[in-house]
């Protein structure tokens, strides 16, 4: 059901990828990864780097002391 639009977005780059725009389309989430074809595709992307961050700022947010 989303493999044609997968692939649209994908088209120039790694074409190969189109399963998982495919599924990220298809849950309305982001995708993980360091895999730079898929930026500019209309889904969030994260890499590590920004995930790291995330989650540093959430365990300060949720620390009592």
């Amino acid at each position: 059901m989303f493999e044609d639009e997968a692939r649209q977005r994908l088209r120039g780059r790694d074409e190969d990828d189109w399963p998982v725009l495919a599924a990220a389309l298809s849950l309305s989430c982001a995708i993980w990864t360091e895999d730079t074809d898929f930026f500019g595709t209309g889904v969030a992307v994260w890499t590590s780097d920004r995930v790291e961050i995330y989650l540093r700022a959430q365990a300060s947010s949720n620390d009592p002391g």
